[in-house]
């Protein structure tokens, strides 16, 4: 039987720190967060391992980030309480217990009515307050809420994400990877005024997500 509590424990120690993840709330928050409530059933004993872990069994098959990626991703977006963060792709809803635990308005955003749904008892179940989970897709963010302080996409792209920045704060930051396979790299846009800065933090592989893949003959 796996002591979860020793697993999230070993997981700060010998996945974040090492990857310089060291914002201590953030850290704290990894900590205390229990991934394994948002794998799929039977899977609990997975939660820990430094890889993407399957969440759903769709059509569209959705991802929970390795935590490396995740808590470098994160901690890029510098959350602060009472911040408004769009959770894109959100699965059953880790990444948005963990924005919540930092003091985050989040809403959560997935594209699948039936994973939403299990976003929402995940977060229920783990009693995490201060997430609002929608439904619809994922490219076009959720407008109704915006501005967004920060909006983290879990999962990878290929396009430049153009709705989602639009809904971003003057000075706020979205975080994804971008590009596939060996040429992708997490990337980090700014807001300023109408112009986005980007720029390229560290390699990172992830999940493509469909709605943000180049369609053939698109030159990347």
């Amino acid at each position: 039987m796996v002591d979860f509590t020793q697993a999230r424990r070993m997981m700060v120690d010998s996945q974040l720190r090492t990857f310089d993840v060291n914002d201590i709330p953030l850290l704290d928050a990894m900590d205390d967060v229990p991934r394994e409530r948002f794998v799929l059933p039977g899977r609990e004993e997975l939660a820990y391992i430094d890889q993407d872990i399957p969440v759903s069994k769709g059509a569209e098959r959705r991802y929970m980030l390795s935590p490396m990626v995740m808590g470098r991703l994160i901690q890029a977006l510098g959350i602060e309480a009472g911040d408004a963060v769009l959770d894109v792709a959100c699965g059953r809803g880790y990444s948005s217990a963990v924005l919540a635990t930092l003091g985050a308005q989040v809403t959560a955003l997935e594209s699948d009515e039936g994973l939403a749904a299990t976003a929402a008892e995940c977060l229920a179940a783990a009693g995490v307050a201060g997430v609002t989970v929608k439904y619809g897709p994922l490219d076009q963010g959720c407008p109704e809420n915006a501005p967004y302080k920060a909006i983290l996409i879990n999962g990878a792209v290929e396009l430049r994400p153009e709705r989602l920045l639009e809904q971003l704060a003057d000075g706020g930051r979205l975080v994804c990877v971008k590009g596939r396979g060996r040429a992708a790299r997490a990337t980090l846009y700014v807001r300023s005024g109408d112009t986005f800065g980007e720029r390229t933090m560290f390699d990172a592989a992830a999940p493509l997500l469909e709605p943000f893949q180049a369609k053939p003959g698109f030159t990347f």
